[in-house]
């Protein structure tokens, strides 16, 4: 999704099959994201824009499919993120919380100039 990570932070997805439908941990079935970043702020956009949440997933699979990162995919994914962070500025979530925590942008390795 454009964020650094390493063996301190990494958190596996589920991509194709979500754990709470059985869902295994494999490497077919999902991707390892930053956990401090990239996995939280995936799982907020799930919650508030499921289209938004299943075109970056699918733009996660088509790397996958080519078996590296691809830049026109971390593009992609950067121009959702931006339509997600344009639309849902300064909105908090049901239990007060900030919905777009700063780190989700600053941290994020930008593949286009902001």
């Amino acid at each position: 999704m454009g964020y650094y990570f390493n063996k301190n932070n990494a958190s596996y997805h589920h991509l194709i099959v979500p754990k709470r439908f059985g869902g295994e941990e494999t490497v077919a079935n999902g991707a390892v994201l930053n956990g401090l970043t990239s996995h939280p702020y995936l799982h907020a956009i799930e919650n508030i824009d499921y289209d938004r949440f299943l075109a970056i997933t699918s733009e996660i699979i088509d790397e996958k499919a080519l078996g590296r990162l691809d830049g026109s995919n971390l593009k992609r994914i950067d121009d959702i993120l931006r339509g997600f962070e344009k639309e849902y500025a300064g909105r908090r979530t049901s239990k007060g919380k900030i919905l777009i925590k700063p780190s989700y942008i600053s941290e994020r390795i930008l593949t286009s100039k902001r």
